[in-house]
């Protein structure tokens, strides 16, 4: 009994956890390796992008609450999420049209991009605060839980509970779907075709007669749409916060680089070993471990390796490792 509690608490409290958070992140480093693969930099504005798109989506959601639509036991915030795509979009079209595109006919070096959105960075900052304040904001509406502690423990007899969150469920499918829709139209499709064989050789593929602007152009909507669905996900999972999302880059960059910048199987993979790296590492193993050990040898204090406000620096520190043994990363991206 024991440890099927222990088992319960450890899906409750690391993987579930571990897996959405994992999930959000994948979507932010695919977005990252995209850029990077296709528009050779690194891309510092994508955090808050996610600020913007999410906030879009909270803003088209509150009017859609005002209306009295829902979807019942499932988020408002998904039938808003559209909307939040279309603005994503229009605006990463617009600043590539604006800003972008004139360093990519100087043939600018990617440092300079990088500064470049850096800038654009604090001015999309500015402009989520301006519109919706810097305070946390809580938009989700429905059903709070697939299943609940209690109704866990009432129908398994166990004491510990195990608690599995809509949000949390939504995120893990969504990512699951997005993913493959991805992959199915960078395999499949002519256009995704072209956005690969950009990547590979940009000389030969323009001599094979590809367009230089339309692979640009689909790849920023494909980037405002991962952004936008994962600053959703998680404004859904926590609250939505503007500085929070630019927070976020420093985990999101290094599970691109983790798993090899330039790949999306890496990035992928990148988001579940930091997601998985930074719950570990800041949780309070002592609950688990009460239930696996003798009395005798029950552990006095938390037994939690990091406190949760230095989770980040877990990212900073898997990220220099990566960097200093191998720095095209576990799926040997692009390196830079």
């Amino acid at each position: 009994m024991d440890l099927l509690n222990a088992i319960v608490a450890f899906l409750n409290y690391v993987f579930v956890p571990g897996v959405a958070y994992g999930s959000q992140l994948a979507l932010g480093a695919l977005g990252v390796t995209l850029v990077y693969g296709i528009l050779r930099f690194s891309n510092f504005a994508h955090g808050d992008t996610m600020a913007l798109g999410a906030m879009a989506t909270v803003l088209v959601t509150w009017l859609f609450q005002s209306w009295g639509l829902s979807l019942g036991p499932l988020p408002t915030a998904l039938l808003a999420l559209p909307f939040g795509i279309g603005f994503a979009i229009l605006l990463l079209l617009f600043t590539d049209r604006t800003v972008y595109k004139f360093y990519r006919e100087k043939k600018a070096k990617p440092v300079i991009l990088v500064i470049v959105s850096l800038g654009i960075t604090f001015i999309y900052n500015g402009v989520t605060r301006f519109i919706i304040g810097a305070d946390d904001q809580n938009f989700f509406d429905g059903q709070r839980f697939i299943i609940s502690a209690r109704e866990f423990k009432k129908a398994t007899g166990l004491s510990e509970g195990l608690s599995f969150k809509t949000t949390q469920g939504i995120t893990i499918i969504t990512a699951i779907i997005v993913v493959a829709l991805l992959f199915w139209f960078l395999n499949r499709t002519r256009a995704g075709k072209s956005m690969r064989a950009y990547s590979d050789n940009e000389d030969l593929a323009l001599l094979s007669g590809i367009n230089p602007e339309r692979v640009v152009m689909i790849t920023w909507m494909i980037v405002a749409t991962l952004a936008t669905i994962a600053g959703v996900l998680y404004g859904l999972d926590k609250s939505f916060k503007p500085f929070t999302y630019f927070q976020l880059l420093l985990p999101i960059f290094a599970a691109a680089i983790v798993g090899g910048l330039g790949n999306p199987i890496g990035a992928i993979a990148g988001g579940f070993v930091i997601a998985f790296s930074e719950v570990t590492i800041t949780y309070a193993w002592k609950k688990i471990l009460v239930y696996l050990m003798p009395d005798s040898l029950e552990p006095s204090g938390l037994v939690q390796l990091m406190s949760t406000d230095y989770k980040f620096a877990v990212s900073f520190v898997i990220l220099l490792i990566v960097l200093l043994i191998k720095p095209t990363g576990l799926f040997k991206g692009q390196s830079t």
